[in-house]
């Protein structure tokens, strides 16, 4: 689980690249989710979580900049 100050410290390229990682991850979640092969359920809703906070960040990253 990623924490939002861990988050803060990255650069905007490096959290595209964790974001393109745990979309990849959720995907392959849902398939093992549909074939009944997930091992750890709780950890879809992490990466879920993951992927918000990430957008989140984005978002007022961006909201920021065009503000200046």
């Amino acid at each position: 689980m990623a924490r939002i100050d861990d988050l803060k410290a990255k650069s905007e390229d490096q959290l595209s690249e964790e974001l393109g990682n745990l979309k990849r991850e959720a995907f392959n979640l849902r398939f093992q989710a549909a074939t009944n092969q997930l091992e750890k359920p709780s950890r879809v809703r992490e990466v879920r979580r993951d992927i918000a906070r990430i957008k989140t960040l984005q978002t007022a990253r961006s909201r920021d900049a065009a503000a200046k």
